[in-house]
């Protein structure tokens, strides 16, 4: 997949020091944040049988039950 280099462009508009790519609020945290939590949604969805905001199957036992924030650690290389 390629990534249009106008989504690019309007993404990175605002970055104007290394801070706003990189730093704790850059837009890398964020478009890896939002990665990472729609992966979560879709698995959740796959294992689930049905989608957010979606009636739960009958018989299904399993079920949405809530948010809570949830830490993701990983290594830097």
């Amino acid at each position: 997949m390629n990534i249009r280099k106008e989504l690019l462009d309007e993404l990175l508009q605002e970055c104007k020091t290394p801070p706003d790519l990189f730093g704790e609020g850059g837009i890398l945290k964020q478009l890896t944040t939002a990665l990472v939590e729609r992966a979560l949604e879709a698995e959740l969805s796959t294992h689930l049988v049905y989608k957010k905001h979606e009636s739960r199957p009958e018989g299904q036992s399993n079920s949405r039950n809530g948010y809570s924030q949830k830490k993701c650690r990983g290594t830097s290389a």
